[in-house]
């Protein structure tokens, strides 16, 4: 198959045209064109847009041009973040023209202005944000990367009305020193996925009444919701026509296996209202699972056989929470939540209460903490207060001080790397600390501490 693609450097030539050169010889084997947006290109392979720009015709495109593309046929491959292994490249049919849906659901009109600044290369600002304001003709104004001390100042200076957000980015504003012109702002509406029930409040209080439409979905998913009532902490709400339309369900998950929990027949159990469940949505003709480019392995464990009946469902990895009034809320990844002295332990919530207590970050277990500048790591203080908020079997028994936490380019944990280093000080060159009950403290992780711990001479 002849495969073409335009690779543009939107930066300035120095920050990506070196990177493209080393791999050029590779991308041209695969007969794939690049293209540099400048008046001219001194690299040979690499090709000058803007001349192409210019000498391009103003008459719209020969229908005959797409006459073979229908909504089946493949827009483009976006690589999943390899937040829980490694990036597999997903891939995104005509369909994805759906996404600009959300735009109309949470009220932008064409008189607004759309402030982006998230990566184009994943779904949330190329599909979600990019395509969606195209397609509802607005203006927007994209920032080269995002910075939490130029974020209100760019969003004055443009008279920005719409931000987009992902994962931490409401966290980052809310962590700026405040200013007297934190409400000085045209902004009304944020949309985005990620934010925090505690985050939510402290942004709204600090910035004042921002509409916040916060979404739920994945790249390669087949179903997909969005909150638009202003319900904090919520991800959607469950509603008969959209279940009926995209048929998902809440299924138990034994997080000590890893597995659905299924009964004698072999078939899966619907977890009651109120319950944290696996989120699995139902493949169907309209709610496809289009899969990994060239990868059958890795989309075939994406798919959930034998839900209910003879079936096939998509398998999110997620576990969600059903109110009473049927508001939906995300609870954490499969993986991120498991099993210790025969009780569930969600990470979220360990992350949660240590953010709380000096705005560290983690994952239970081991958490990986990041100190603010100058500071020491309170042992004694941190000790008291995991024992003072979480349960004795959800406590980290160990913490690892870390220079930065790496994240990916929608501020996502790479906890994948952090858990296979585990915690032996031999590997590991950063800072350990055990918790030691005995001393009602943390203490330094010492190799001899590693081996007894290894050896089971020290009971976790």
């Amino acid at each position: 198959m002849f495969v073409f693609c335009i690779l543009i450097l939107l930066l300035s030539l120095t920050e990506l045209k070196g990177a493209v050169e080393d791999v050029l010889p590779s991308l041209q084997q695969q007969k794939v064109s690049v293209f540099i947006l400048s008046e001219e290109s001194t690299t040979p392979g690499i090709e000058s847009l803007n001349g192409k720009i210019h000498q391009a015709s103003d008459q719209p495109l020969p229908v005959s041009l797409r006459s073979n593309v229908t909504m089946k046929s493949i827009a483009v491959y976006i690589y999943t973040s390899g937040t829980t292994g490694l990036p597999k490249a997903a891939v995104i049919t005509q369909e994805w023209v759906w996404a600009s849906a959300f735009f109309h659901i949470c009220g932008v009109n064409s008189e607004d202005v759309l402030y982006l600044n998230l990566p184009l290369y994943h779904s949330s600002g190329f599909l979600m944000g990019l395509t969606g304001a195209l397609g509802k003709g607005i203006t927007i104004v994209l920032g080269r990367k995002f910075s939490a001390s130029q974020f209100w100042d760019d969003c004055r200076k443009h008279n920005v009305t719409v931000i987009q957000y992902i994962g931490e980015v409401l966290r980052y504003l809310c962590n700026t020193a405040q200013k007297d012109s934190d409400r000085d702002h045209k902004v009304r509406l944020a949309f985005g996925n990620g934010a925090r029930a505690d985050t939510w409040k402290e942004f709204l209080k600090r910035f004042g009444a921002i509409r916040i439409c916060e979404c739920y979905g994945a790249t390669e998913g087949n179903v997909s919701s969005v909150i638009y009532v202003g319900k904090v902490g919520a991800i959607g709400r469950e509603m008969f026509i959209h279940k009926k339309l995209f048929p998902y369900e809440l299924i138990q998950y034994d997080t000590e296996i890893e597995k659905p929990v299924r009964v004698s027949q072999g078939f899966c159990v619907p977890a009651p209202k109120g319950a944290t469940g696996l989120f699995v949505t139902k493949i169907t003709r309209i709610a496809p699972f289009n899969g990994y480019a060239r990868n059958p392995q890795q989309t075939d464990k994406k798919k959930l056989r034998d839900v209910f009946k003879k079936d096939i469902y998509f398998n999110s990895g997620d576990l969600l929470m059903v109110d009473q009034d049927n508001f939906v809320y995300f609870q954490d990844r499969i993986g991120d939540t498991f099993r210790w002295k025969g009780e569930n332990v969600a990470t979220t919530e360990v992350s949660v209460s240590l953010f709380l207590s000096a705005d560290h970050e983690g994952r239970i277990g081991m958490a990986a903490v990041k100190l603010e500048e100058a500071k020491q790591l309170e042992c004694d203080k941190i000790y008291s207060h995991v024992v003072c908020y979480l349960p004795s079997y959800a406590r980290p028994r160990f913490l690892r001080i870390q220079d930065s936490l790496e994240v990916t380019g929608t501020f996502k944990q790479l906890k994948v790397e952090l858990a296979g280093e585990g915690f032996n000080p031999a590997i590991v060159q950063d800072p350990l600390y055990f918790l030691d009950k005995n001393e009602k403290t943390y203490v330094p992780m010492t190799q001899e501490m590693y081996n007894a711990i290894i050896s089971k001479h020290v009971r976790l």
